[in-house]
């Protein structure tokens, strides 16, 4: 972080920053916000994430959320939080640890001040701190006034009661008008970090219109805010961060869920055909829905069915009609779509099917991210039934990888299964708006007719192994699909034990055959001998802790894979020339896993399995114990520590 500069004069109207007084120029802060799940705590950081994009900082997000719509007030199971990192320079993840936290109440506080480093920003709604509250969550006194909280720069604000006589004027009861404390508390941030607060009411006007007197009461309370900290001398300092320097280009922030849902879109324009969502809702896959549901005049039909096995039934029957099929869901709804993913394989039909990864199993966490779903993906099918896997690393670059999930299940007449997860489906960053004209082209290459004879579904093209894509209805082309085994070329039912060997063969070499991009390694210096190879969302926090083990003088390559089934042709190679490969997962190690049963390399699992997304520091912690010669045996120390845990307690009980 920069020193201490002084600003140009500031504006007067209400809401603009004034800039008169002293501002601590930092390069990047991290700050989180946490409350009760019904107080509003997405939606404040929702609007300081659009504060930051406008502006154009670098952000990324991270929400964390309780399952249930509804906890109990004021305990811990039912905080939500929300947090967001903002920089000059380009980033890669949330944050590690927030700079500024804002608790609503003491379960907020007792959830997350673990992570507040010693001189951190807390804020917190000291209206909210009375014994009963406090006894809710364990705490016998208020703790802001121990002496282990003298560490923090402690801003004890009665927001409640502020934000009560702030909306008075509208006219709502004081139980409605507690209601926009979490828009006090984003004012108080808006003025901390220099952002007007004129977009949000205009946000607000647009989301209230139904309900004025609801919109003005989040209006003043925001202003009030906002003004608190303008008039209170309890902030030495308000803070500025510079706009990042990105590659030219229109920007809009978008989450990972949204980005797929145009990825999606974008792919039936690129293909010239419809695209048809299949569903069923299930978190954290649900917003994929909600956001296609929105684009009907692209040509996007959306099927809420009743159960998962109709929603994949469905986007199934509309790939045999020529749409882009496509269902969503996550773990516990590809088990039930197993079967008919099956079909799809036997049948050789374009299909996508998003899986966005929550922990697990069962209903498991179901608002909380986890990449224990790779082998299902590989494997969770009877029979042998291999399917194409893409995985995106970010929220923006969902959109790419739903339109490279498109092409190879056009192309090749497969399904596809997209690994997306909580992390990514809910996070959000800056996204640059493609141009259109600029996509890969898709082509879908139907059969047609040529009066040569009976058609034959299962004649192959002899690049890509993918059969005739016939479309019902069309004369000359009539043919028989379904789930039993097909005869070679003819398509008929075949139970000849030589055609079932060769049909089984050829759909393994049609998705080994698939072409997908050499894997790129970031090795500058050229002189590692550790690679750090991720998937998915660990794209970020690998990125970083990579970056600062390179500022502290060690030489560490990278790479990330797209593309986990099949894997890149250049990935054996990549992997035999390094000493060591750690691979950081959400599991306990299941790309680890098939990357040694094919490879030849000393592969080393990094795992998480909390239900939260790594955080840079696990990863540079990981990688300065792997350099210290110690890394090799912490995972089976995880292990014995919880085994022990459990044990131990259980002899207490």
């Amino acid at each position: 972080m920069s020193s201490d500069v002084q600003s140009s004069a500031g504006r007067s109207a209400v809401g603009e920053p004034d800039r008169s007084g002293e501002v601590t120029a930092l390069e990047q802060v991290v700050i989180r916000i946490a409350g009760d799940s019904g107080d509003g705590m997405q939606l404040a950081g929702d609007r300081f994430t659009a504060e930051a994009a406008a502006f154009g900082n670098d952000l990324a997000t991270q929400p964390n959320f309780p399952a249930e719509i509804r906890a109990p007030q004021g305990t811990l199971p039912g905080v939500s939080s929300f947090q967001i990192q903002i920089a000059e320079y380009d980033i890669l993840t949330a944050g590690d640890r927030p700079d500024v936290l804002v608790a609503m109440n003491p379960a907020a506080l007792k959830s997350n001040i673990a992570d507040l480093p010693a001189g951190g920003i807390l804020i917190v709604d000291i209206d909210e701190f009375t014994k009963r509250n406090l006894a809710k969550v364990g705490y016998d006194s208020d703790p802001l006034a121990t002496q282990e909280f003298e560490q923090y720069q402690v801003h004890a604000i009665p927001m409640t009661s502020l934000t009560v006589g702030a909306v008075e004027p509208a006219g709502l009861g004081r139980k409605d008008s507690q209601r926009s404390k979490n828009m006090f508390a984003l004012g108080v941030l808006s003025w901390m970090y220099g952002r007007p607060i004129a977009p949000v009411e205009e946000f607000l006007d647009r989301k209230f219109a139904a309900r004025p007197e609801v919109a003005q009461a989040n209006i003043l309370a925001l202003r009030a805010g906002w003004n608190y900290g303008e008039t209170t001398e309890s902030f030495a300092s308000r803070f500025e961060i510079a706009a990042a320097a990105l590659p030219s280009g229109t920007y809009r922030q978008i989450t990972g869920n949204t980005a797929l849902a145009y990825g999606l879109v974008a792919a039936g324009r690129t293909a010239g055909m419809d695209v048809f969502l299949g569903t069923y809702p299930i978190t954290p896959a649900s917003d994929i829905l909600h956001e296609l549901s929105k684009l009907k005049h692209f040509g996007v039909v959306t099927f809420q069915a009743e159960d998962e096995i109709a929603g994949i039934g469905a986007a199934l029957g509309a790939s045999y009609g020529g749409a882009l099929g496509v269902t969503s869901t996550s773990g516990p709804g590809v088990a039930l779509k197993s079967e008919a993913i099956g079909l799809a394989v036997m049948t050789e039909l374009p299909l996508i099917v998003v899986d966005v990864q929550r922990g697990g199993p069962s209903t498991g966490l179901p608002t909380k991210t986890e990449q224990a779903d790779l082998l299902q993906a590989m494997f969770g099918r009877n029979g042998e039934s291999p399917v194409a896997i893409v995985a995106p690393q970010s929220p923006a670059d969902c959109f790419d990888a739903a339109l490279e999930a498109a092409r190879i299940a056009v192309t090749y007449r497969t399904p596809v299964m997209l690994l997306s997860d909580g992390a990514i489906a809910n996070g959000s960053e800056p996204w640059r708006i493609p141009d259109v004209a600029t996509l890969p082209a898709i082509e879908p290459d139907l059969a047609r007719a040529n009066g040569e004879g009976a058609h034959l579904p299962y004649a192959r093209d002899p690049d890509t192994l993918a059969r005739d894509w016939a479309i019902p209805g069309t004369a000359g082309l009539e043919h028989r699909i379904g789930g039993l085994e097909k005869a070679n070329g003819t398509g008929d039912i075949s139970y000849h034990h030589t055609n079932h060997e060769l049909m089984t063969r050829v759909r393994a070499a049609r998705i080994a055959g698939i072409t997908v991009p050499d894997l790129d390694v970031d090795d500058p210096t050229g002189d590692a001998t550790v690679l750090v190879l991720g998937w998915g969302s660990s794209y970020g926090p690998i990125g970083e802790a990579v970056r600062r083990m390179r500022r502290g003088g060690h030489a560490i390559a990278r790479a990330h894979l797209r593309h986990l089934n099949p894997m890149p042709a250049n990935l054996g190679e990549v992997l035999g020339g390094y000493r060591r490969v750690l691979v950081p997962e959400m599991n306990l190690g299941q790309l680890s896993l098939l990357l040694r049963a094919r490879f030849d390399a000393d592969i080393q699992p990094v795992t998480k399995v909390s239900g939260m997304a790594f955080r840079a520091d696990e990863l540079h912690d990981a990688l300065l114990a792997e350099v210290a010669g110690t890394l090799a045996t912490t995972e089976d120390a995880k292990t014995r520590a919880a085994v022990a845990a459990v044990v131990k307690k259980g002899e207490r009980a």
